[in-house]
């Protein structure tokens, strides 16, 4: 149509070839910003909006928790501290602050692994058969012990993605490794579970 055609070369083409590519989008950077001035409405928006993601994080990957709370504790104050000195632009603050939580997880891990402890006695229930709410808890118990029992890069990749939402973009910022490491991380985290509990699809009674 005439007079809609842009030309090759003028103001429209200069400012797209003027614009960062490497510049990150991140939905809290104003948020952020805010906590670092010392924004008391802000902070309290961060913990918020924060917090129960990173205790859900932690629960996963240490399933215990007193633990993930302390966890998730010190992940939002470090937060808090860094926030003045955040350089907006490089990462998004929620990858960085996965980061930070998965690095206090892997602590209290390693913590553990120094510290063997003997296994808890195995609880047998003799009450009445459970009801469908109780099945459901038991479901629900089988696939955290499932996800608990893979090796801890594993879990924290199935973790990060189908528990967190975050893309596998996101989630390797997070582990600090190749899109690829990851999608391998994630295909033999998932390979496990699907083995471990493959009595619970449709169909598998009696098979």
């Amino acid at each position: 149509m005439p007079g809609s055609t842009i030309a090759i070369g003028g103001p429209f083409l200069k400012r797209e070839a003027e614009r960062p590519r490497d510049v990150i989008v991140d939905p809290d950077q104003d948020l952020i910003r805010r906590v670092g001035r010392g924004d008391p409405a802000a902070v309290q928006a961060l913990v918020s909006r924060k917090l129960p993601r990173v205790l859900a994080l932690a629960q996963r990957m240490l399933n215990d928790p007193a633990e993930a709370e302390d966890v998730a504790q010190e992940a939002m104050l470090r937060a808090w501290k860094q926030a003045p000195r955040w350089t907006p632009g490089k990462a998004r603050f929620d990858t960085w602050l996965h980061r930070v939580a998965l690095n206090l997880c892997y602590d209290r891990l390693r913590r553990r692994r120094e510290r063997p402890t003997e296994a808890p006695p195995e609880q047998i229930y003799d009450g009445p058969a459970p009801d469908r709410g109780l099945l459901a808890l038991d479901v629900g118990r089988r696939v955290d012990a499932a996800l608990a029992a893979l090796p801890d890069r594993q879990r924290e990749a199935v973790v990060l993605c189908h528990h967190q939402g975050l893309t596998n973009i996101e989630a390797a910022s997070a582990m600090e490794i190749s899109v690829e490491a990851l999608e391998s991380l994630l295909s033999r985290g998932r390979r496990a579970l699907r083995t471990a509990l493959a009595d619970l699809r449709p169909g598998a009674e009696g098979a």
